[in-house]
């Protein structure tokens, strides 16, 4: 391989940092030549394909780069989820109403059989799309489509993806994932008329928008320096523990138990996901959680766009036009969500924005759940927002176990 134009990781950071920048500036303008173009092309696409652009044109070497491993993968994406699961609010998503949280958890379920489904259909009509390590990338694809970007980071890392292959599905999600939200969206105006229509009970959604515009007045604050400061202690002291606790723990699996190392419980990275998750999940119970209100989840969100820049540099963009097929597995198992989760939300009689909230606090999460959410009422994004968050404490269990479905199915282990 050919030297590339800039070896030095500082430079490379500088370079992804400044890149990062730009997309979000440009997405931001209220120019209407750019409002057409990222209407078209997703910020996150370009925060995938930009740096993979800068690998395979010779520009970068992100295969040797550190960047990504240690640094990244195993210190942002940990403190990432740390701030992401900070805000989870389990007793209010109780409070929101027993038939929301089923559709949230049929949501799970769906996606978990549209995997399966899909790779079962692929390998009866067209086995080449699921041959190799494709049950790899779709283990992938389930930590984003049932939590979010850093679970489908954590899976990556835990079953070993091929940084082609992580790239290829990393497209198939915001490919499919973007259609299927415009599609929601579209069923957002018409959503009275198909309650009306299927008799569905829409009296909780009064009661909620009511209580969520007040709850989101009373915890928005600016930051201060003590609350950024606070903010970024707790996800980088919980990343240290993660790691003091999952060496020596993993280490002692991988000796006593068996099992364990069958399962890829003996790997150090699957504890220190799991323990920060964990250590996000008990602070949201605390008075930490207000931490949400001065914008821990924002950050939470830079450091996942630094992981994601980070992946897409080690991807040859190019490898990414030769497997088409691909898109047609993402547009398969979507289907088989879909059409699983209307079935039982006519059988719950919910409304359509269940419905919906559901799949997106999935397929989209954090960041899009809200947008769709708002399209039924402004009052509701906190709704997306919860839900999508949530996301990011079980997607790392359901992926992986989704993963080890995929790899049995796939005669892989």
């Amino acid at each position: 391989m050919a030297t590339p134009l800039i070896t030095n990781d500082i430079v490379v950071l500088g370079l992804i940092a400044a890149t990062l920048g730009a997309v979000f500036w440009t997405a931001s303008s209220q120019r209407p030549a750019l409002k057409r173009f990222y209407s078209v092309v997703p910020p996150l696409l370009l925060c995938y394909l930009l740096p993979g652009l800068y690998n395979s044109f010779g520009l970068i070497d992100g295969q040797h780069s550190q960047l990504y491993n240690p640094v990244a993968s195993r210190v942002l994406l940990p403190a990432a989820l740390v701030l992401l699961t900070l805000s989870v609010d389990l007793r209010a998503i109780a409070r929101l109403g027993w038939k929301l949280v089923a559709m949230y958890v049929a949501t799970s379920a769906s996606v978990m059989l549209g995997a399966f489904g899909a790779f079962l259909l692929f390998r009866a009509a067209h086995p080449a799309t699921v041959a190799g390590d494709t049950w790899a990338g779709m283990a992938a694809l389930a930590g984003s489509w049932i939590g979010g970007g850093a679970n489908m980071l954590a899976m990556k890392e835990i079953f070993h993806v091929d940084a082609t292959t992580f790239g290829r599905f990393a497209v198939v999600d915001v490919g499919v994932a973007y259609v299927w939200m415009a599609l929601l969206i579209f069923l957002a105006p018409r959503a009275a008329a198909i309650d009306n229509r299927t008799g569905a009970d829409t009296r909780a959604l009064d009661d909620l928008r009511q209580r969520l515009a007040s709850y989101r007045e009373q915890h928005a604050r600016i930051p201060s320096l003590a609350d950024l400061m606070l903010i970024v202690g707790i996800a980088f002291g919980a990343v240290g523990l993660a790691h003091a606790v999952a060496g020596p723990w993993s280490a002692w699996l991988g000796a006593n138990a068996a099992w364990a190392k069958s399962m890829g419980l003996a790997e150090p990275f699957v504890w220190v996901i799991a323990i920060s998750t964990a250590i996000g999940l008990g602070l949201s119970f605390t008075g930490a959680r207000r931490l949400e209100g001065a914008g821990a989840s924002n950050i939470g969100q830079l450091l996942l766009y630094v992981l994601i820049a980070c992946i897409g540099m080690q991807m040859d963009v190019f490898a990414l036009l030769d497997r088409p097929d691909l898109f047609l597995l993402g547009v398969a198992w979507l289907s088989i969500h879909a059409v699983l989760l209307w079935l039982v939300a006519r059988l719950l009689r919910a409304p359509v924005f269940y419905f919906t909230i559901g799949s997106m606090s999935h397929i989209g999460g954090p960041a899009s759940a809200p947008v769709v959410a708002s399209e039924f009422h402004p009052a509701l994004a906190p709704v997306g927002a919860l839900l999508g968050t949530l996301g990011y404490a079980t997607g790392t269990v359901l992926a992986w176990l989704t993963g080890l479905m995929l790899r049995h199915l796939a005669g892989a282990g």
